[in-house]
């Protein structure tokens, strides 16, 4: 996960009732300081890490021209991406829909959200698990912070969940922080960089893993993927637990910690076809939550019956959000941090 920022020191649990709307204001400002200490390449760093940059201001308008086939291919940014028909739109509602709570049951997907708390003291571990069932895979939408994309653009899961009428988000890959891996998002192609290993969600419900480095974004759509997220790694497949996975380093470059120990974090699993888990847990937060290891993060999926998993941004960034509330408690804070994309389910009610 990208740990864009030292972890806090420890707080008792107490969520808060109020909720900060911009909080990456603070570490941009942070950043902004230490930049600026630093000399030299203070104004590389700058630009390259805060500043944001904007390659397309309205994504929705954007992906509804690519569906309406009426968008041409186009340069999205310097590496080269193009957008790729195939985006949809999904204006019904569905007036069965029941909600709760911690559950929906609707045409288009059944949500469960649970609350688990293993361990006592300091060492007590809580997380929150979505056990999500799709009708149809494009049911699992992206969506970007500010409706733009780009680099260093920031908002947090629940405004942009607010934004885009989700029932269900959870943070994304936090594209905007690297101007590497590939970028597929509902269908349309935003960035073509294979790097690493990322995971591709095609239109039949399947969900795999795959090497970045061995394909091309238009082949990948080509194929039927839906989205994909570029960050990892993969930290369960077939199963098991991915060998090595705890000396896996993500975004090592300015700004950024090891994502070794435990801290919190994402992930989604696989359960089968159209059938997936996601996980956020709470960390940094002795008493409450201290986070896990990446290993602690696949025994967890490897429990809930997960036969492939993916470690996704984590940190401050890690963020379930369902029907207008925050459900988990970020660093024991209450506060969200700013990230640049989520995944969600719109609210089939709405």
């Amino acid at each position: 996960m990208s740990q864009k920022e030292t972890p806090e020191p420890s707080a008792p649990h107490a969520p808060s009732e109020a909720r900060s709307r911009h909080p990456r204001r603070v570490i941009v400002a942070s950043a902004a300081v230490v930049a600026l200490a630093m000399g030299g390449g203070s104004a590389w760093a700058l630009d390259r890490f805060v500043i944001p940059h904007v390659a397309i201001a309205n994504v929705s308008e954007y992906e509804a021209e690519q569906s309406a086939g009426t968008g041409t291919a186009s340069e999205a940014d310097a590496t080269g991406a193009t957008g790729v028909t195939g985006a949809t739109d999904d204006d019904t509602t569905d007036a069965s829909a029941v909600v709760t709570d911690t559950s929906l049951s609707s045409d288009s997907a059944d949500i469960s959200i649970s609350t688990v708390t293993t361990g006592s003291g300091d060492a007590t571990v809580t997380y929150y698990v979505a056990d999500v069932s799709l009708t149809d895979a494009t049911t699992l939408r992206s969506a970007f912070a500010q409706d733009s994309y780009g680099e260093n653009i920031t908002e947090t899961t629940s405004d942009i969940a607010g934004d885009n009428a989700a029932i269900f988000a959870i943070n994304g890959d936090y594209y905007g922080f690297r101007d590497t891996g590939i970028v597929i998002r509902n269908g349309v192609v935003y960035r073509d960089a294979g790097t690493r290993e990322g995971l591709a969600f095609y239109r039949d419900g399947t969900v795999k893993v795959y090497d970045e480095t061995a394909t091309s974004a238009d082949e990948l759509v080509a194929d039927g993927v839906w989205n994909t997220l570029s960050f990892g790694p993969a930290i369960v497949e077939g199963g098991e637990t991915v060998a090595g996975i705890e000396d896996v380093e993500v975004d090592t470059n300015f700004g950024n910690h090891s994502i070794q120990g435990e801290q919190p974090r994402t992930a989604i699993g696989v359960i089968d076809e159209n059938h997936l888990v996601f996980v956020v847990v709470d960390g940094r937060s002795p008493g409450y939550s201290a986070g896990v290891t990446m290993t602690g993060l696949a025994q967890i999926m490897e429990g809930l019956g997960a036969t492939t998993a993916y470690n996704i941004d984590g940190g401050g960034s890690s963020t379930m959000y369902f029907d207008g509330q925050l459900v988990n408690d970020p660093l024991g804070t209450g506060e969200e941090r700013g990230t640049s994309d989520i995944l969600y389910i719109a609210n089939p009610a709405a």
